[in-house]
């Protein structure tokens, strides 16, 4: 049986703003009661358009932002109740790894005090974090005389590999990689990925990869979630949700990815309409019934509910509501 790392129960994160000088509460509604399973050594890639509440969900599961309701369970522990010394265990046992590292390093610090740095505010003597830092470079495949330059001498792919060094220095369980390829060449992107996959099986690491290239989730994750204005709305094995998309949204996600097979291309190809909606104004009943191709009176009148299919596959669409074998 699948051992559980980090479960989210009913998460919500409201954001109040003021509009003008009227007194009545505006929300941004940024995670709407998101449930999802984490197993350990497990790859799951979380997708969606911008403004589908990602990386404010992964702000919530690294404790930067407090969440308006629900829980969040880090092996066993609920950290919207922990305490201050679980707080401080949890900062050692997740990581994560931004987009840009070139806009998360301190331009006046060399990469030797970047990787050290971590280690410092844990405690660890500086002759003991430096023999870390050394051995965590080495585990990316970077070369120690890198150890005394600064970020702007530095490729894109070398300062990713730091940021994932930096990331390891503390022997983390679980890592949140945020777009981690996004900023990379083609092939640059291809290196970064298989450095990945050998350090989590090496360690054993549980990922929660943010990306919006589906080609990097199709290659790297185990599951996928789907996110759209802050519901997850399809969850599944990778290969299943890619191939066979149960939710209109997912459905439309998919086909927008280029097609890579020429004999593919006079295929023709449901192209998803509408602009991606506002977490402001959210529609009633399903929030993706303005652009859903199938919806009908019912689905502007009531919100779905999660759906789980036979194979295990998870979605949250009201035309799979009575379904019992697919």
């Amino acid at each position: 049986m699948s051992e559980e790392v980090i479960e989210l129960k009913n998460l919500k994160k409201y954001f109040t703003i003021s509009k003008g000088i009227s007194t009545k509460k505006i929300y941004v509604k940024a995670i709407d009661d998101v449930n999802l399973k984490i197993n350990k050594g497990e790859i799951i890639g979380l997708v969606g358009e911008s403004g589908s509440g990602k990386t404010t969900l992964a702000r919530v599961l690294l404790n930067l932002t407090k969440p308006t309701g629900g829980s969040v369970v880090f092996n066993g522990v609920n950290l919207t109740k922990a305490t201050r010394n679980e707080m401080k265990k949890l900062r050692t046992e997740v990581a994560v790894v931004f987009q840009d590292p070139a806009s998360n390093l301190n331009p006046r610090d060399t990469v030797m005090n970047s990787i050290m740095r971590p280690l410092i505010l844990h405690g660890m003597p500086k002759k003991t974090a430096r023999q870390k830092a050394i051995d965590s470079l080495e585990l990316v495949k970077m070369d120690v005389r890198y150890l005394n330059s600064y970020p702007h001498q530095l490729s894109g792919g070398q300062l990713q590999r730091i940021a994932i060094a930096r990331a390891l220095v503390l022997n983390p369980k679980v890592m949140i990689l945020d777009e981690p390829t996004s900023a990379l060449d083609i092939s640059v992107q291809a290196q970064i990925l298989n450095l990945l996959l050998d350090l989590q099986e090496s360690f054993g690491l549980t990922y929660l990869v943010i990306t919006h290239d589906l080609n990097v989730i199709r290659y790297i994750s185990d599951r996928v979630a789907v996110m759209y204005l802050g519901k997850i709305v399809e969850f599944g094995p990778t290969e299943e949700v890619i191939n066979n998309p149960k939710h209109p949204y997912t459905e439309g996600l998919m086909a927008a990815s280029p097609i890579m097979d020429p004999h593919d291309r006079d295929k023709e190809k449901y192209i998803m309409q509408g602009d991606p909606g506002s977490l402001i104004n959210l529609p009633s009943g399903c929030h993706f019934h303005p652009r859903c191709p199938y919806a009908s009176e019912h689905c502007k009148e009531e919100s779905p509910q999660i759906i789980v299919l036979p194979d295990g596959h998870q979605v949250d669409c009201h035309k799979y509501a009575a379904v019992k074998n697919i």
